[in-house]
């Protein structure tokens, strides 16, 4: 663990960069354990700091949700290119992220679709433009209980659903010409 540590936080630092955060900095801190565990003989804690200068903290503690978000999608890819790992599932990975950071995510989850099957729920449309494939989730209640649909969208389904989530609940045509540029890109 502690041979790889300095090279998985480099990886993960270099990641992250390209996510918006030029000048966050990790720790990967191992410490020995009382006794042995489930996990070893050793605790691990990722230490980070977003802002340059800051003091390092564990990250349940001082990342943000759009950092947390970054991290997760950062060390999510690491293991996935290192291990074969058929499926991967993001629910909502690009929470509390700007539309720029998103098109940085949606470009990191679409590299690692050329190895394996990503599937992301999501309500940006920089993350769902970049899909192969894209479904539309619904859920109806009727009395006591939810039904819960989920549809195959074709490419003009496609454009509208994109065209939604840039709008509100006119979908005007510019919201649709940038729909459908952002899946040109």
């Amino acid at each position: 663990r502690k041979k790889g540590s300095a090279a998985l936080e480099a990886r993960i630092i270099e990641t992250i960069s390209q996510l918006g955060m030029p000048d966050a900095r990790l720790k990967v801190e191992i410490t020995p354990a009382r006794q042995l565990t489930e996990n070893g003989m050793d605790t691990v804690a990722f230490l980070f700091n977003a802002n340059k200068g800051g003091t390092l903290m564990e990250m349940s503690k001082i990342a943000s949700g759009g950092e947390l978000s970054r991290l997760m999608l950062s060390i999510k890819s690491l293991i996935a290119f290192k291990n074969f790992i058929p499926t991967i599932i993001f629910d909502e990975i690009d929470s509390g992220v700007s539309g720029e950071v998103a098109g940085k995510m949606a470009a990191i989850m679409q590299s690692m679709g050329g190895r394996m099957q990503v599937i992301t729920i999501t309500h940006l449309p920089q993350i769902a433009a970049r899909g192969a494939t894209h479904y539309y989730v619904s859920k109806r209640t009727t009395g006591q209980t939810t039904q819960t649909t989920i549809s195959r969208l074709s490419q003009q389904q496609r454009v509208t659903e994109i065209a939604k989530m840039l709008s509100d609940a006119t979908i005007t045509t510019a919201a649709l010409t940038a729909a459908a540029e952002l899946m040109q890109n």
